[in-house]
């Protein structure tokens, strides 16, 4: 079963921040925003990048927040102002979702 999930984090150290934007890329999610992941995951995926984050993080400094969403939720979501981030979402990708 398949959950759908938004990857949100704010992270001080750039390098901290590329391997944890690797880890979501890796786990199939697709980048929304500069420190926005959108994806689904394995039910057993969810708790697995979890685990990977926070090996990764510095607990003191950062935070890394991971929200499943069911897909009556997700239909619901309402973007105002700017919404995605156009360079690094098209049309093709927001299809998946919405």
């Amino acid at each position: 079963m398949s959950v759908l999930v938004w990857i949100i984090y704010d992270i001080v150290d750039d390098k901290i921040r590329t391997r944890v934007a690797k880890e979501c890329k890796k786990y199939g999610l697709e980048r929304v925003q500069k420190s926005v992941f959108l994806g689904k995951l394995k039910s057993n995926r969810f708790d697995e990048l979890g685990e990977k984050c926070l090996s990764l993080i510095n607990e003191d400094e950062d935070s890394v927040y991971i929200f499943p969403f069911c897909q009556e939720d997700f239909r619901r979501v309402k973007v105002l102002g700017q919404g995605f981030d156009k360079e690094l979402v098209n049309e093709e990708i927001l299809s998946k979702f919405f």
